[in-house]
């Protein structure tokens, strides 16, 4: 696997991304010409509404796997906080918003401290400007 980084560490999943998204539009293009063709039939309106559920299933689903791993992420940060944050900074750690804690989990043991302070003491809530700060990448492989 090669080195992660903020320059590649966005996950692409070609199979789904790649192919099954595009099908899956093509598929609901395709149902509203069929019924368009059909003069607007009862058959072709439940071909639309058919394709439309498919992608919108599809798609919560990957909303919800990525909104469990974000709470996952979360919780795991807050513990590695707790572990790494100095006394000064362990009562501010409620302060952090999901998305600081998200992209802060990139950052390395050494740097945590010193970039969760400046985190939380410049208000820094956009989730890329955190991890371009980031000097020593902490990969995650493992998402989702």
């Amino acid at each position: 696997m090669t080195e992660q980084n903020f320059a590649n560490h966005a996950k692409t999943v070609p199979a789904f991304h790649l192919f099954v998204l595009p099908v899956l539009f093509l598929n609901v293009g395709w149902s509203v010409y069929r019924w368009k063709i059909s003069l607007w039939s009862f058959d072709g309106a439940i071909g639309v509404l058919t394709s439309v559920a498919l992608l919108l299933g599809i798609m919560f689903a990957r909303m919800f796997a990525l909104s469990v791993q974000n709470r996952v992420i979360r919780m795991e940060e807050r513990l590695r906080c707790e572990r790494l944050l100095p006394q000064d900074l362990q009562p501010r750690i409620v302060e952090f918003e999901p998305g600081q804690l998200i992209s802060l989990r990139f950052a390395s043991d050494a740097e945590l401290p010193a970039l969760a302070r400046k985190v939380l003491d410049e208000k820094i809530k956009d989730r890329k400007a955190i991890k371009q700060q980031i000097k020593n990448w902490r990969p995650d492989y493992l998402r989702a």
